[in-house]
C-alpha cells in the first residue's frame, strides 16, 4: 500500500514528464514524495507565479511534452494565475496541480479552501478537481490531452489533501495510456491547390509566420517554401528563430513596407491580434491565406481567402508540393531584393545610436553590445523580460543558429526572465542562457536567482536600467507633460548587488566600453549572474520601440 501522491508521480512518469517546478506547500507534499521514488526532479522556486512561468518554459522547449507546476491552495494558486494567464495566451500547453482543503470538510472553511476551479477555467483549456484516488492518474491524462491537442494551452486539476494522501494499492490500479496529442493533420487536397493558385497568381506576397508554425514543428516546411517561392518572411511570436535571421528570405526592418503594398498574406499560425492591428494592418483589397491549428481561428477578425487547418508545417508542405507538382511556383526573388533595400535603409538610420560612446549610455549601444555578444555562440538561449528594452533588442539580435529566443508572448508578462531561464538551463544544461531584463521586469522575480544559486544554475542577466518604467513614462509624457510623471520612476538601483547578496556574481556598468568585458566575466563566473548597465532614461519615443 502507498498514497496517491505516488500514483500521480507514476502518471507524469508514464506521460515523460521528468521535472516539475514548485514551492512547497502541505497539501501537495504527497506529489513530491512520488516524484522521488520516480526519478522526477523537483525545482523548489520562491513564489509560484515563478513555478507556472517555468512550466510554460520547459513546455516550448519540449514538443509534445507538457510543463508541470506544483502549487498549494489557496493564495498557492493565486499566485500561479498569472503564470497559467501568460501560458493562455503564448499557447503552452501546462499541467499545473493545486492543492486543496480535505475532501470531507468541502465547503466548511478548512485552511486555504477556495473555488480553485473556478478561477482557473477562463484561462485554461480544462480544469476540474479529483474526488477519487483510484482516479488519479485517468484525470492527469484528461489534463495532458487537453493541454496538449489542436491549440495547445494550460490545463488545471485539484486534489484534495486527503484524497492525494489517501492509501491505495498501485499494483491494482491502471495508469491510462499516454500518446501524441498534437495536431499531424493536413487541410484539404481542394483547399490547397485553391490556396496555392493564389500564391502563383500574386505579385506582392509575403509570408507571417506566428506561434503556429511553432508548436506545429514546422520551421524545415517554412524553410523549403520560402525558399521554393522566394517569397519574404516576417516572424513574430514564438516563430522568431524558427527560419534563420541570415536567410536571404529572412526580413524584420521592413514588415510595415511590406504590409502595405501586399496583395497576399499567408498567415502561417499568425493570429490576427493587436500585433497585426486585428487584420487592419492588411491592405482591403489583399487575399489571404491563413494556416492554422484549429477551424476556429480561421477568419478571427477578417475572413481569409482561403483557409487551411491542421498542422501548418504540413500545409506548408503541401503547398510547397502542389506548386511543383502544377508546375506554377513563382520566383518573388526580385520584390524581396525591393524589400532588402529598405530593411538596410532602416538599420542605416540606427547606426548613430548603435555605435554612439555617450553617457548615461544609448539604450541601442546596450542592444548592439548585447547582439554582438550573442553572436560568438550559435547555441545561446536568450530570453527577453521588459518592455522597450526588449523590444529594440529583438530589433538588433539575431536569433542563434542553433539557440532560441523566448519571451513572453502576446499577454506581455513581465517577470518571465529568470523563471524561464530556470526552466532552459535544466532543460539545455550544455548550453548558456541570457537574461535581457529591464530593471522594472527584474524586480517582479529577480529573487529567483536564489533559486538558480541553489540548483547551481549558471544563468546571466543583463539589465538595461533606465530608473523608469519606460514604456510607460515615455506616453505619460507626452500626454500629460514631463514634469507630471508619476508612479513610472524608479531609481537606478544595484541590482547587481542583490544578486551578490543572493550568492551570485555582479557587475555593475556605466560606460559603453565596459559591457562586454563585463559580459564576459559574467559567464566565466560559472555563478548565476546579472550585469547592471545605466542607460539613458527616454521620454521621446525611443528608436526601434513597439510602443503605440
Amino acid at each position: 500500500m502507498t498514497h496517491g501522491g505516488r500514483l500521480a508521480a507514476k502518471a507524469l512518469k508514464a506521460a515523460g514528464v521528468d521535472c516539475v517546478f514548485t514551492l512547497s506547500g502541505g497539501h501537495v507534499m504527497a506529489i513530491y514524495d512520488g516524484c522521488l521514488d520516480e526519478g522526477i526532479k523537483v525545482v523548489d522556486v520562491r513564489h509560484e507565479q515563478a513555478a507556472t512561468h517555468a512550466a510554460d518554459a520547459w513546455a516550448r522547449l519540449h514538443p509534445g511534452k507538457v510543463g508541470v507546476a506544483i502549487v498549494t491552495a489557496g493564495p498557492g494558486v493565486t499566485d500561479g494565475v498569472t503564470g497559467v494567464a501568460n501560458a493562455w495566451r503564448a499557447n503552452s500547453p501546462i499541467l499545473v496541480f493545486g492543492g486543496q482543503g480535505p475532501f470531507k470538510n468541502l465547503r466548511r472553511g478548512s485552511l486555504q479552501e477556495m473555488d480553485h476551479v473556478s478561477v482557473m477555467r477562463p484561462i485554461t483549456k480544462w480544469a476540474d478537481a479529483c474526488y477519487d484516488t483510484a482516479r488519479i492518474g485517468e484525470y492527469i491524462e484528461s489534463g495532458i490531452r487537453a493541454a496538449l491537442s489542436g491549440v495547445p494551452g494550460p490545463a488545471f486539476l485539484e486534489i484534495p489533501i486527503d484524497v492525494l494522501s489517501a492509501p491505495i494499492d498501485i499494483e491494482k490500479v491502471q495508469l491510462p495510456t499516454f500518446r501524441d496529442y498534437r495536431v499531424n493533420a493536413a487541410a484539404d487536397a481542394d483547399l490547397v491547390a485553391e490556396a496555392a493558385a493564389l500564391v502563383a497568381g500574386a505579385q506582392r506576397p509575403m509570408i507571417m509566420a506566428g506561434t503556429g508554425l511553432k508548436w506545429s514543428e514546422g520551421a524545415e516546411a517554412l524553410r523549403q517554401f520560402a525558399e521554393a517561392t522566394g517569397m519574404p518572411v516576417f516572424t513574430n511570436g514564438m516563430a522568431r528563430g524558427q527560419i534563420s535571421m541570415s536567410h536571404p528570405q529572412y526580413f524584420n526592418r521592413s514588415r510595415g513596407d511590406a504590409l502595405a503594398q501586399a496583395d497576399l498574406v499567408v498567415l502561417a499560425g499568425t493570429p490576427l491580434d493587436f500585433r497585426m492591428k486585428y487584420g487592419k494592418s492588411i491592405p482591403r483589397g489583399a487575399q489571404i491565406v491563413q494556416l492554422d491549428l484549429d477551424e476556429t481561428l480561421i477568419g478571427a477578425n477578417r475572413s481569409a481567402t482561403v483557409g487551411l487547418v491542421g498542422n501548418v508545417g504540413r500545409n506548408l508542405a503541401a503547398l510547397t508540393a502542389q506548386l511543383a507538382s502544377s508546375g506554377t511556383t513563382p520566383n518573388f526573388n526580385d520584390y524581396a531584393a525591393e524589400l532588402r533595400v529598405v530593411e538596410e535603409r532602416a538599420e542605416a538610420n540606427l547606426l548613430a545610436s548603435l555605435n554612439s560612446d555617450e553617457v548615461p549610455i544609448d539604450p541601442l549601444r546596450l542592444c548592439r553590445e548585447i547582439a554582438d555578444f550573442v553572436a560568438t555562440d550559435d547555441r545561446m538561449i536568450v530570453i527577453g523580460d521588459g518592455g522597450d528594452i526588449v523590444a529594440q533588442t529583438s530589433k538588433v539580435l539575431r536569433v542563434p543558429e542553433r539557440g532560441s529566443w523566448m519571451d513572453p508572448g502576446p499577454l506581455g508578462t513581465l517577470g518571465v526572465g529568470m523563471p524561464f531561464a530556470l526552466a532552459a538551463q535544466l532543460a539545455r544544461p550544455d548550453q548558456r542562457v541570457l537574461i535581457v531584463y529591464g530593471d522594472g521586469s527584474f524586480g517582479l522575480n529577480g529573487f529567483e536567482y536564489d533559486t538558480a544559486v541553489r540548483f547551481g544554475l549558471p544563468i546571466v542577466g543583463i539589465v538595461g536600467n533606465d530608473a523608469a518604467w519606460g514604456q510607460m513614462i515615455r506616453p505619460q509624457a507626452k500626454l500629460y507633460g514631463a514634469d507630471r510623471v508619476v508612479a513610472t520612476e524608479l531609481n537606478y538601483t544595484r541590482y547587481d548587488k542583490v544578486v551578490e547578496a543572493l550568492g551570485g556574481h555582479g557587475e555593475h556598468v556605466t560606460k559603453p566600453e565596459g559591457i562586454r568585458p563585463a559580459l564576459e566575466r559574467a559567464f566565466a563566473s560559472g555563478l548565476p549572474a546579472l550585469v547592471n548597465v545605466e542607460i539613458r532614461r527616454d521620454l521621446g519615443e525611443p528608436k526601434g520601440s513597439t510602443y503605440t
